[in-house]
């Protein structure tokens, strides 16, 4: 079984529109961090009721933002999973009654006990660790150090720095899902389509 794919940081209309057409994705993410250039602005949201997702399925993405915040963007999206990057509790991410994925970030080694915590969650999302940074770093940590984990009973997103170049061995970590960012843009917030179509051949039947 081939993982399943996340292209994660869209904020261009045209992009999407195509996006929602490729079979071999399974959810779009879009990111609510100003501090990013992937982030979504208002226009793009007022927009985004126009936009026919079929079975595909968004993800909004934040990092420790308020209450109000969450439910305001998160509402132009029908059925949306929350992707939370912060410091938020289990007890937070799981208030919103929606399907959420907590973002666990790696440097040397990865806790257990920090992966417990979030057993609402309906994924954990691996990434590296880089200081000051929430994520979006475009660089991967150690996958070997997820075979440490698979006795936890919990679905493995990975992330981080995947790209044309070593997406074979994400997939050979054999995650249940893959998160595309940085790895098919032409600059840091630019998705480029002919990258896009490029990767997402290794997941095809």
């Amino acid at each position: 079984m081939r993982p399943l794919v996340k292209i994660c940081g869209i904020n261009d209309l045209n992009i999407l529109n195509e996006l929602v057409e490729i079979d071999e994705i399974n959810f779009l993410g879009f990111i609510f961090y100003k501090n990013s250039p992937r982030n979504v602005d208002k226009d793009f949201l007022n927009n985004i009721k126009h936009i026919n997702f079929k079975n595909k399925r968004p993800v909004c993405v934040y990092v420790n933002e308020n209450k109000e915040f969450i439910e305001e963007t998160s509402s132009h999206f029908d059925n949306p999973i929350l992707q939370f990057h912060g410091d938020e509790t289990n007890e937070f991410c799981n208030s919103f009654q929606k399907d959420f994925w907590k973002v666990i970030r790696v440097s040397d080694q990865i806790c257990n006990e920090e992966v417990a915590e979030y057993n609402d969650a309906s994924a954990i999302l691996f990434e590296n660790y880089k200081k000051n940074l929430p994520g979006g770093t475009g660089s991967s940590f150690n996958w070997n150090l997820l075979r440490n984990i698979k006795t936890l009973d919990m679905k493995i997103i990975l992330s981080g720095g995947i790209n044309i170049k070593n997406v074979d061995n994400a997939i050979g970590v054999n995650p249940w899902c893959i998160d595309i960012n940085s790895g098919v843009e032409s600059s840091a917030g630019t998705k480029e389509l002919k990258q896009i179509n490029e990767i997402l051949k290794f997941f095809k039947e």
